[in-house]
């Protein structure tokens, strides 16, 4: 099979970024909104009344908006990163974003009269079969109402986020664009993008140029330092004065609210994560040897191990999408089913090119029930493990596209469970059929490589956030105060480990700009180890089948991160045993590559 490395963006709306049926759309969705808003506001229901049926179109339109926005959102953002030269498109991204803008305010409204609905009404409203699924949903809706303020002084937050939150990624977006570094090849000078060169610099081989390319990459990104700062420090800024006004003590209420997880919980997990990092040491220490060098550097720890006649594999695109099909198979039909729908139907950009943003993402189309992936393929292992996770977002999207769009808004937490999730059935099926030992340590090896990342790389993120929040309370924080900062998370969450690292990482890094979700960080490391946690049970109970698991990614937007496992896994998420269990086969992973490699050094 021959498939194309480019996404098929013409299904959804011709033309591209000067696409007529587009702005046709935005023109209908304009006119609904203004509709919904009259609809909205001559709804009233008395406190006697128990007539849900103008509620019910009410939810009725708003769905149908959300999902005409969200169809038009990810076309115009996905036309952005594959060419972040179209100033149309972003033109295009900014018209969508306010008349999201638009219909966030109405939201606010029909939030708060849905909240003043009596206890008696409420519980009337659920018995009727329309709202019974979306039990959940509206009962966080109701105690999300306590925080609110007035409903005008919550619209005024929303319109000022539009050119000040939203604002200030843009810019971040417009300066990422900008960078160009120059390479010499064959005697001439070649002008990457930041994501072909982050590319380049991950897949080098040899030690020493790798960190050669980690300071040219340092340097290209501390020449505009000061302006991601500002970008930044504006962004955290927003948020705390956002906080201040709703009076929220701690800055991490929202992001926790948001991710429908205790602290207990989230404490409970890095706890168990810093206990658990000593056996990595043997492993930074054996790899270290393996590739010829005194210690790791920031760039070695996910380097690849080549070792006696095994040199690292390259996958053309047609073979990592055989690949990936070939082991979803492994675990879900269902999954490899919808994963070569997404390679048949053009679902995914993946084109090696310049004018492409860094980084990957998957992108729902709740209008055309698909998905589209964002990322760019250079045939490393690497990619093909961000492949298979995307794709592993597209699959958690396809199994909720019959229900209700509230019982869709899973949280980020649950959402990184069906990525990685994806990426576990890869790997493991990878070393299980490895052809020699040579083969298997090389497998082996990127499987440990993306633990260490999410034990300590997000860890690190994640030190480095709750530090940046607790000096921006008090005033701005410069860019040499940040790299400072990010140093210093790096050098804990790696408990010193290394001997290079990445003081840049909070520029470099998109999750640190992204708007919509505070916290960028720890639900990546939550969604690992919870997706690893009911990998190992899946392999150890042969009485869990592919529909549990759809089971309950079915009820990820329909319950908190605590009720969701234990009602599926029949575990407490605030206790250290379940995260000490997938933890277990960590290090076990770490005992065999030490076993492995022994012969080798």
């Amino acid at each position: 099979m021959n498939y194309k490395e480019k996404w098929d963006m013409e299904s959804i709306f011709p033309g591209g970024s000067g696409s007529e049926a587009f702005q046709k759309r935005l023109s209908e969705v304009r006119d609904s909104i203004t509709a919904f808003s009259h609809e909205l506001d001559n709804w009233e229901l008395d406190e006697h009344s128990n007539d849900f049926t103008s509620l019910k179109g009410i939810l009725q339109n708003y769905e149908k908006i959300s999902n005409a926005l969200g169809e038009m959102g990810s076309f115009a953002n996905g036309l952005v990163s594959a060419d972040v030269t179209d100033q149309k498109a972003m033109q295009n991204l900014n018209a969508v974003a306010n008349l999201r803008k638009d219909l966030s305010s109405q939201n606010i409204i029909l939030n708060k009269k849905i909240s003043a609905l009596t206890e008696d009404q409420f519980s009337k409203l659920l018995e009727e079969d329309f709202f019974k699924p979306m039990h959940f949903p509206l009962e966080e809706i109701r105690q999300k109402e306590k925080d609110l303020l007035s409903t005008q002084e919550e619209t005024i937050i929303n319109h000022l986020s539009l050119d000040g939150l939203q604002g200030w990624n843009n810019m971040y977006n417009q300066l990422v664009a900008s960078i160009q570094i120059p390479v010499t090849e064959d005697n001439e000078t070649v002008y990457y993008s930041a994501g072909q060169f982050e590319n380049k610099m991950k897949s080098e081989e040899n030690p020493k140029h790798r960190e050669k390319l980690l300071k040219t990459w340092e340097e290209t990104w501390k020449k505009k330092a000061d302006l991601f700062s500002t970008t930044l420090n504006h962004l955290s800024g927003f948020r705390l004065n956002d906080y201040e006004l709703h009076d929220y003590k701690d800055y991490m209420k929202v992001p926790l609210d948001y991710n429908r997880m205790e602290e207990e919980t989230l404490d409970t997990m890095w706890d168990t994560i810093t206990k658990n990092k000593a056996p990595f040491k043997k492993y930074f220490e054996r790899k270290a040897q393996l590739i010829g060098v005194d210690q790791l550097g920031w760039l070695d720890v996910t380097a690849s191990v080549d070792v006696g006649d095994y040199t690292n594999k390259r996958y053309t695109y047609n073979e990592a999408a055989t690949f990936i099909i070939d082991n979803f198979k492994s675990f879900s039909p269902k999954m490899a089913e919808m994963a070569h729908r997404a390679f048949e139907e053009q679902w995914i950009e993946a084109e090696d090119r310049p004018g492409k943003r860094p980084g990957g993402y998957c992108s729902n189309l709740p209008e055309s029930k698909q998905s589209r992936i964002f990322m760019t393929f250079a045939g490393s292992t690497s990619n093909v493990s961000t492949l298979a996770h995307e794709l592993g977002h597209a699959f958690h999207s396809y199994v909720l596209r019959d229900l209700p769009l509230f019982n869709q808004r899973y949280a980020m937490n649950v959402a990184e469970t069906a990525s990685t999730f994806a990426e576990l059935v890869v790997s493991n099926a990878t070393i299980e059929n490895a052809r020699s030992n040579a083969e298997k340590i090389n497998l082996l090896d990127v499987k440990i490589a993306r633990s260490a990342t999410f034990m300590m790389n997000i860890h690190a993120r994640y030190i480095f956030e709750r530090n940046l929040y607790n000096e921006r309370q008090q005033g701005t924080v410069d860019s040499n105060r940040l790299q400072e900062l990010m140093e210093e998370a790096q050098k804990e969450a790696y408990q010193d480990a290394l001997r290079s690292y990445h003081p840049m990482f909070w520029a470099t890094k998109l999750h640190f700009h992204i708007t919509g979700v505070p916290f960028y960080n720890f639900p990546y490391t939550f969604g690992y180890f919870f997706s690893l946690g009911i990998y190992n049970r899946f392999l150890e109970d042969e009485t869990l089948l592919e529909d549990d698991y759809i089971a309950l990614l079915r009820d990820t937007a329909s319950m908190t991160t605590e009720d969701l496992a234990e009602k599926h896994l029949n575990v407490d998420l605030r206790k250290p045993d379940f995260w000490q269990e997938a933890l277990d086969s960590v290090h076990k992973d770490i005992e065999e590559f030490l076993e492995l490699t022994e012969s080798y050094v």
